[in-house]
């Protein structure tokens, strides 16, 4: 695979850049459409998504930098200004950032998470894309038809039949925006009937958000298992595969209070 994909004069275009490019306009795009639907602001969409990229990207990068701190004393700036991140890192940070601007803004953190996070999917699939063609986030080696060999990447072994774990990842994320976009209005239909709605409603009431983080968590603990890239370890587990864990743990918790409990105990009320 080749990242540096053509150049323009002096500027080169990079193949990862221009797949997250891709990928964060499609979503502001994707966002800004559902937002019109629902009643809510799509320009407060688009300065989230702004404060959200950066930040994001800084937590990831700082994630990174914490899995590989020992190697990161002896050679700082190679990481600081090298293409490594950890995107678990990015969601910690980008939630963080969605609650912050929608606290300042006085607008809904449950609404806006849930009308977002098929975007970010989406967004997800597009960067994987990236990953591939920079041939970092590789699979383990294998002699199987479905093995990739790079020639010309500054990550990957070169030469070598490796597991296309890029590519897993990517059909992942985009099944997983399938399904998001899928219940999201199916979930509506039925807030819609529930409260006698004319129109949709501006959220699933954290239902949404809560299955995209408990599907991403599932899809990249399972991938885990065939990559063969550096990425920090938590005993016999890797970094990302110990905060899936964690965070498909308070999925399931968050969905059992907010709405199981809550559905028995009004059902008890009644």
């Amino acid at each position: 695979m080749y990242n540096d994909l053509f150049s323009i004069g002096p500027v080169t275009v990079h193949g990862y850049g221009l797949m997250i490019a891709i990928g964060v306009v499609v979503a502001m795009v994707v966002s800004d459409k559902r937002a019109g639907k629902r009643g809510l602001n799509g320009e407060l969409v688009y300065g989230m998504t702004v404060w959200t990229i950066v930040l994001g990207f800084l937590s990831a990068k700082v994630l990174y930098i914490i899995t590989c701190f020992k190697d990161f004393l002896t050679a700082p700036m190679s990481y600081i200004k090298g293409s490594g991140f950890v995107v678990f890192g990015g969601i910690i940070g980008g939630v963080a950032t969605i609650w912050g601007y929608c606290k300042a803004h006085k607008v809904s953190f449950i609404d806006m998470f849930d009308l977002v996070v098929p975007s970010v999917a989406l967004a997800q699939g597009f960067g994987r894309i990236g990953c591939l063609l920079a041939g970092c986030c590789y699979g383990r080696e294998t002699q199987s038809s479905i093995g990739i060999v790079f020639t010309h990447s500054d990550f990957a072994p070169n030469g070598v039949k490796l597991l296309p774990t890029q590519i897993m990842m990517s059909v992942g994320d985009f099944i997983n925006a399938a399904l998001l976009f899928y219940l999201a209005d199916r979930i509506e239909k039925k807030i819609m009937v529930r409260d006698g709605l004319e129109s949709r409603p501006s959220g699933t009431e954290g239902r949404l958000g809560i299955a995209y983080l408990a599907f991403y968590s599932i899809g990249r603990f399972v991938v885990e298992f065939f990559r063969n890239d550096y990425r920090g370890s938590v005993g016999i587990l890797s970094t990302s595969q110990f905060i899936a864990i964690l965070v498909l743990a308070g999925c399931i918790c968050l969905y059992y209070f907010r709405f199981i409990r809550k559905k028995k105990s009004d059902a008890t009320v009644e």
